[in-house]
């Protein structure tokens, strides 16, 4: 198993993680996180996915949400301060971010952008996010995660 950035950061930053790999080729688009929970046996409220947006402003921001679920707008946009938000379009994602969709992690972004985690993750002792690679995710205590990314908690979902 190769080291991602993520996984660079974590150990520099000394928080305890477990990288483990799942299977993902026959994974519908957009459907990775649960997938990867399914696979791995993992309830799905513990895996979380990652999810880029931009505003009006064209400001990126971050969300990171359990895999059952879809960030509010309503939500997203009160915390950003923003009229309009939306996910930018996978192909963006590369350029923004580094990473491609299905492997985008809250950890080595090519740049720091606001980063906000859903509040459940401190509900469980551990949760689950991308490593940086299609098929490959991270176990982390969801406290040391927002920490490390410099992540605000708040309630995100519907």
């Amino acid at each position: 198993m190769n080291k991602t950035n993520a996984m660079r950061i974590l150990e520099t930053e000394g928080i305890e993680f477990e990288a483990f790999e799942y299977d993902f080729e026959d994974c519908k688009a957009g459907q990775m996180a649960l997938h990867s929970a399914e696979v791995s046996g993992i309830p799905p409220e513990q895996v979380f996915k990652t999810i880029v947006m931009r505003n009006e402003h064209r400001e990126i921001f971050v969300f990171c949400v359990p895999a059952n679920t879809t960030v509010n707008p309503k939500k997203a946009r009160a915390l950003t301060s923003s009229k309009e938000i939306n996910s930018v379009k996978p192909e963006e994602l590369l350029n923004l971010t580094g990473y491609v969709r299905g492997g985008c992690s809250p950890l080595g972004m090519k740049k720091k952008y606001p980063t906000y985690i859903d509040e459940t993750a401190i509900l469980f002792d551990w949760i689950c996010v991308s490593a940086g690679v299609r098929g490959m995710h991270l176990k982390v205590n969801g406290e040391a995660l927002a920490k490390v990314c410099d992540a605000e908690l708040a309630e995100l979902t519907l």
